[in-house]
């Protein structure tokens, strides 16, 4: 098959034509680090409201580390006022807090649709254009891209709409995860509708998001929708070495096999000593927890090993279990697949009358929330 022609966004190239997706609590600098090991091509942090950047929250300035060597700094932004977003987006630019922006539209979690964020917000098209412009016209030379979903649910789609918009007012790329809001991670992603993006978003690349978990799921992504890049979450999660594979996928070379579970446990290592380093050993290993689960997925790890290692508090206690595993046992094919939440479909929490009118642009009270990373 013919792969995609190297992926820009703004001046930057991307080389494979990969993205990390921002997922709350998991793309922190530590996770980050691991995944650029194996080669993606760009690497993007948790969600970022812009009213808490704007008024300096403490956790939300610590959530934008980025590493001396990471390039290009990609932020994921998110806000529901275009005056938020604006004074956010300078405040990015003027005190160079990152190179590139990316646009959250496609969280479908209830406490941000409620407010009429995330995957709500591009239903209300006059006011998503004026998010994507004030982002825009505030950004300078920073490219701007947009992610969102098909729609709130199947009466109500969103997305070639929000392509359009997105390109109209100057947005390098836009994302198309391939879910309505109503399916959450649940069901299958509908790849015909990245193949419909791509033919209404003619002069900007659109990446494909949705059902990701092996390096030719990528390949056939961009065989069956035309689409320019693929956008990686959930099929990392406990598997970073997944980059490794869609780098060679996409130069047309062997896809390597997978890890031992000795591998996976060095790998596992590295990411608390990452961890460890960012937050500080107790609260780091306490975050390397909810990784375990993944990172063993497939694997003969006995139950009660699991839940040890579901409880680690110390890199030495990590060590001592490491220990007891046996390195050798090779990479199982069952781990293949999907992991991560996948949940069930649930009507979408959305403001009173939020559906009325499309063209209504007014800010819904208290929209913008204090918390960042979803």
């Amino acid at each position: 098959m013919s792969v995609p022609a190297t992926l820009k966004i703004g001046p930057f190239a991307v080389d494979p034509p990969v993205v990390l997706a921002p997922m709350a609590g998991i793309t922190n600098v530590a996770f980050r680090q691991l995944c650029r090991r194996y080669g993606a091509g760009l690497y993007v942090c948790e969600m970022i409201t812009a009213r808490a950047l704007v008024e300096r929250d403490a956790m939300t300035m610590h959530m934008i580390t980025f590493d001396e060597d990471e390039h290009p700094r990609s932020m994921q932004l998110y806000g529901v006022d275009p005056k938020n977003v604006g004074e956010a987006t300078k405040m990015i630019v003027d005190e160079n807090l990152a190179d590139h922006m990316d646009m959250n539209f496609g969280c479908p979690v209830p406490k941000v649709t409620r407010k009429g964020g995330g995957a709500a917000l591009p239903y209300k098209r006059e006011l998503f254009r004026q998010i994507v412009r004030a982002a825009v016209r505030n950004a300078g030379d920073m490219p701007v891209t947009v992610k969102f979903r098909i729609g709130i649910d199947d009466e109500h789609l969103t997305y070639l709409d929000a392509g359009r918009i997105a390109q109209d007012e100057g947005a390098q790329a836009v994302a198309l995860h391939a879910r309505t809001a109503s399916q959450r991670y649940s069901g299958k992603a509908d790849w015909t509708a990245i193949a419909r993006l791509k033919e209404a978003v003619t002069s900007i690349p659109v990446l494909g998001n949705g059902d990701i978990f092996s390096a030719q799921d990528a390949l056939d992504m961009v065989a069956e929708t035309g689409c320019d890049g693929v956008v990686v979450g959930r099929g990392c999660l406990g598997r970073p070495w997944l980059f490794r594979d869609l780098q060679a996928a996409f130069r047309g070379e062997e896809i390597p096999e997978g890890p031992t579970l000795g591998e996976v446990a060095n790998v596992l290592r590295t990411h608390a000593e990452l961890l460890a380093a960012h937050y500080g050993e107790d609260k780091g290993l306490r975050d390397l927890r909810k990784h375990m689960a993944w990172y063993w997925h497939g694997f003969p790890v006995g139950g009660d090993t699991r839940r040890a290692f579901a409880m680690v508090s110390s890199l030495q206690q990590l060590d001592d279990l490491i220990g007891q595993l046996d390195p050798a046992v090779p990479f199982p094919e069952h781990a293949e697949g999907p992991r991560g939440r996948q949940g069930s479909a649930a009507k979408v929490v959305l403001p009173e009358g939020w559906l009325d009118d499309p063209e209504d642009a007014t800010v819904p009270a208290g929209a913008d929330v204090m918390h960042s990373g979803g």
